[in-house]
Order: C-alpha cells, then structure tokens, then sequence
C-alpha cells in the first residue's frame, strides 16, 4: 500500500457507517490491513474470561478498527483531503482544502 496520509494523533471524522459524522482522535493504525482504530468511535461490546489480568471477566466495551477510506482527516474544524508535497528537501503532508502543511 502506498504512504499512508492518516497517522496517530491526528483527528479525524468518520465519513460512512453506523458513526458517520462522528470525529475522534486516532489511536492506532494498522498499515498491512489499512485500519485505523478511533478513539469513542465503532465501540463494540467484548465479552472476556476471567484472567490473571483481568480477574473478574464480564463484559468490556472497545473501539473497533475502521476502514481507513471511511475516515477523513480534519484540518481547522472541517474535514479534507490530504495530499504530499515536497518542502525544503522534505516530504510533507498539506491540507488540500487550504493548501496548509501538516507536518
């Protein structure tokens, strides 16, 4: 897969699914799969065995990964594209909407 445009720690808005329009701060992606995982958003409810980390067991909720391709990153309150260009000999990420470096 090519450079991946969304990293940890950017916030980002979920542009399909059942969380549309909800927005949320990455918490990891996973490249070979092309997931990311949102923080508060596309939780489900886990079921868990007790074990010796976690001795009572019971029911947990947590994030689901999302598609990389339902999420958009957002720049100034409002979702864009991301784009790349090359800046004093190095590679940035740009807001395609306002043309601003990332990064």
């Amino acid at each position: 897969m090519s450079t991946m445009k969304i990293k940890k720690g950017d916030t980002v808005k979920v542009i399909a699914g059942k969380d549309k329009d909800k927005e949320g701060k990455v918490i990891a992606v996973d490249k070979k799969k092309g997931k990311v995982i949102v923080e508060k958003v596309n939780m489900v409810v886990k079921h868990t065995k007790p074990s010796a980390a976690n001795q009572d067991g019971g029911i947990i909720q947590k994030e689901a990964p999302l598609d990389l391709s339902n999420v958009m990153y957002v720049h100034k309150g409002k979702a864009t594209r991301i784009g790349f260009k090359m800046e004093n000999g190095k590679k940035v990420r740009f807001a395609k909407s306002t043309g601003d470096v990332i990064d």
